[in-house]
């Protein structure tokens, strides 16, 4: 397993559970000061990103790239997914196509997290359901002529009404023939919807394709009360060699947050 860290280039999200907000080049920096294998981005959308400058600090940093957040889709301008409006429907699918393309450049993956919207007042779970396939499998299929997957993240209770749980999100995409689409397994989510973390991550098996890496708090791994030996037993049990990505509060600052991370990753993986 590689550990990543998150850097956020959206003020809008300040405030919210990414370590870094002072720019790729500080981002890049620190990261590899402190020995993460890559860093995970946050941008506004896929042109904000210079991609000549993101291959100059990573080739400087010695960096990869463990995916691109699509959140800021949502954060900016409302786009879903699930939306009752096709017209939003048809531009959250062109904002997520374009992060495909910017990730593929790297190697890397696009994450659908936010952007997968709420089940709205009035509309059936079903019919929900169908407009999140259809633009799965449309973006999983773009996904794929680039030689990368799609990875989907379920949401606690609090932030969505579509997914919460490995298990139902595993199924679901296998009923619907996804297989281009990976789940990313958000520790801190898990902790407030899965009764037996280890087990979810057995039973998701080969289906999960990136990890969160958070405590219960969303602060620092070894800063709230997840056990984490077990899950990262559980990890190892299915083979999972991607990343371990720190999606977390600034807490107290982003150094300590950093710090703290890459300590907790390398206590868990080295044996």
């Amino acid at each position: 397993m590689k550990c990543a860290v998150t850097i956020c280039l959206v003020p809008e999200a300040r405030g919210g559970p990414f370590v870094y907000h002072e720019g790729l080049s500080d981002g890049c920096a620190r990261a590899s000061a402190l020995g993460f294998d890559a860093v995970e981005i946050f941008p506004p959308s896929a042109d904000a990103v210079s991609v000549e400058e993101l291959q100059v600090l990573l080739k400087k940093y010695r960096l990869k790239i463990a995916a691109f957040g699509t959140g800021a889709g949502w954060l900016r301008q409302q786009l879903s997914l699930t939306s009752i409006d096709p017209s939003i429907r048809r531009k959250a699918v062109q904002f997520i196509r374009n992060m495909i393309d910017l990730a593929a450049q790297f190697k890397a993956t696009a994450i659908i997290g936010s952007m997968q919207g709420r089940i709205e007042p009035g509309t059936e779970r079903d019919i929900a359901l169908t407009r999140l396939a259809d633009g799965l499998r449309e973006l999983s299929v773009h996904a794929k002529s680039k030689k990368q997957f799609l990875l989907y993240e379920p949401l606690n209770r609090y932030e969505t009404n579509v997914f919460h749980r490995l298990e139902d999100t595993a199924q679901w995409l296998r009923e619907n023939k996804l297989s281009n689409v990976k789940i990313l397994a958000d520790l801190f989510h898990m902790n407030i919807e899965e009764s037996d973390l280890p087990k979810a991550i057995r039973a998701a098996g080969a289906a999960i394709g990136h990890v969160h890496f958070a405590d219960s708090n969303r602060r620092a791994v070894g800063m709230g009360h997840t056990r984490m030996k077990p899950i990262i037993a559980a990890l190892e049990e299915i083979n999972y060699r991607g990343y371990l990505s720190a999606e977390i509060f600034p807490f107290p600052d982003s150094d300590h947050a950093a710090t703290q991370t890459i300590k907790s990753f390398k206590r868990l993986t080295s044996h």
